[in-house]
């Protein structure tokens, strides 16, 4: 699972590359994955644009779930981190 959500990252980050939009695309979907408000259903429908097959919906939704288990503390801190992130030069 922990591979599975390296893969998705990293995936977005090379989509804001070639789509030349920074790295707002991916504080957006970072967002609503750390949001424990949204469910999986809703975070499904909300990047299915990035979706292309209903395996790859599943897998968003065993993503989403990984962090719906996750504590509101280690959420924050991963927020946090990932804020870090943008906020640095590579990302500039």
């Amino acid at each position: 699972m922990k591979l599975l959500m390296i893969l998705m990252l990293a995936t977005l980050a090379l989509h804001c590359y070639a789509a030349d939009s920074g790295c707002k695309l991916l504080e957006d979907v970072v967002e609503k994955t750390i949001n424990s408000d949204i469910s999986i259903p809703e975070y499904k429908e909300l990047l299915q644009e990035f979706t292309d097959s209903e395996a790859a919906a599943e897998a968003m939704g065993k993503f989403k779930q990984c962090f719906l288990s996750q504590s509101h503390r280690t959420l924050k801190n991963f927020g946090l981190m990932m804020h870090t992130m943008y906020d640095s030069i590579w990302c500039n």
